[in-house]
C-alpha cells in the first residue's frame, strides 16, 4: 500500500477538499488523489487476498496534536485496482464542523469516490454530486512488484477479538528488495470462511498512528466496472479547473460545470 497519511482527513478537512495532493507516507496507504492502495509492501499483509470488498474505517491520530480523525467508507479491491467511496458528513474529527460539511454538500462535493489504477499510473477523483471527475497521474506505483520482491517476518502476539470476530494478533515486518521495512500489527481473522483476512491493521506513518478496520468483508471479485469513471460524467484535467467552475456557479457566474471534452 503506497502509504501517505498526515491524512486523507487533513486533506479533506483542513483544506476543505480544495487541495488534494498531500501525501501520507512512503510505503503504501493513501492520499486524497490515490485513495487506499493495497500494493507493494502493504499487499503482503493481505496474503493471498488479491480481490475483495469491505466497509473500511480509517482512523488517524496526529502525532503533534493528539487529535484523532476517522474516515469511514466502502472499499473495493481487484488485483491492485481500488475504489474507495466516502461521504463527508460521516467523517469524525475535531476539525470537521457541521458548517464545513454543509458547505461541501452545497458545492456538490459531499460524496467522493477515489479510483486507483496503478497499471495505468492514473487515479480518478469522482464527485457524483457534480457528475464530474478529475484524472490525475499516480506517482511511484509498484504494481509490477511480485511477492518474491519481499521478505515477510511474522511473530504471533496472542489471540484477541476484534469487532466481534476472533483473531490472531501478529507483528509483521515486510522488507522490500531495497531493504525498506514496513512494520505493522495485524489482526487476522481465524474464522475459516475469512481465510486469515486482516480484520485490523495498525501502522505508524510519519509518526502518526494509522488504524484500518475492515467490516462486512466479501471475498468475491468486484465487477470490473467499479474501477472505471462513470460514463457521462464530465472529465477535468486538474482540480484547479474544476474548482474554478464550482466557484463560478456558487457566485452566479456560471450555469454549472461546462464540458471539458
Amino acid at each position: 500500500m503506497k502509504t501517505s497519511l498526515p491524512t486523507l482527513v487533513a486533506v479533506i478537512i483542513s483544506a476543505g477538499l480544495l487541495s488534494t495532493h498531500a501525501q501520507f507516507g512512503p510505503r503504501g496507504g493513501m492520499n486524497a488523489m490515490s485513495g487506499p492502495q493495497l500494493s507493494g509492501s502493504m499487499a503482503q499483509l493481505f496474503g493471498d487476498h488479491s480481490t475483495f470488498s469491505a466497509e473500511l474505517e480509517i482512523q488517524v491520530t496526529d502525532k503533534a496534536s493528539g487529535d484523532t480523525a476517522t474516515v469511514p467508507g466502502k472499499l473495493a479491491y481487484g488485483e491492485a485496482k481500488s475504489r474507495f467511496e466516502m461521504e463527508i458528513s460521516r467523517i469524525k474529527g475535531n476539525r470537521m464542523s457541521p458548517e464545513m460539511a454543509g458547505q461541501m454538500k452545497q458545492m456538490g462535493m459531499d460524496s467522493m469516490i477515489v479510483i486507483t489504477r496503478p497499471e495505468k499510473k492514473l487515479s480518478y477523483l469522482v464527485y457524483p454530486g457534480l457528475q464530474a471527475y478529475v484524472e490525475a497521474p499516480l506517482q511511484n506505483t509498484d504494481a509490477n512488484q511480485s511477492k518474491s520482491d519481499f521478505k515477510v517476518e511474522t511473530t504471533e502476539l496472542g489471540k484477541e477479538t476484534v469487532d466481534g470476530r476472533p483473531c490472531l494478533k501478529n507483528k509483521v515486518i515486510v522488507t522490500d528488495k531495497e531493504g525498506k521495512k514496513l512494520e505493522a500489527t495485524v489482526w487476522n481473522a481465524t474464522a475459516p470462511e475469512l481465510k486469515k483476512f486482516p480484520i485490523k491493521i495498525e501502522t505508524v506513518e510519519s509518526g502518526n498512528q494509522v488504524v484500518m478496520l475492515y467490516k462486512e468483508i466479501k471475498l468475491a471479485k468486484p465487477a470490473a466496472s467499479q474501477f472505471e469513471p462513470p460514463s457521462g460524467f464530465t472529465k477535468y484535467e486538474n482540480m484547479q479547473t474544476m474548482m474554478q467552475q464550482i466557484m463560478m456557479k456558487q457566485f452566479g457566474g456560471g450555469q454549472g460545470l461546462p464540458p471539458q471534452r
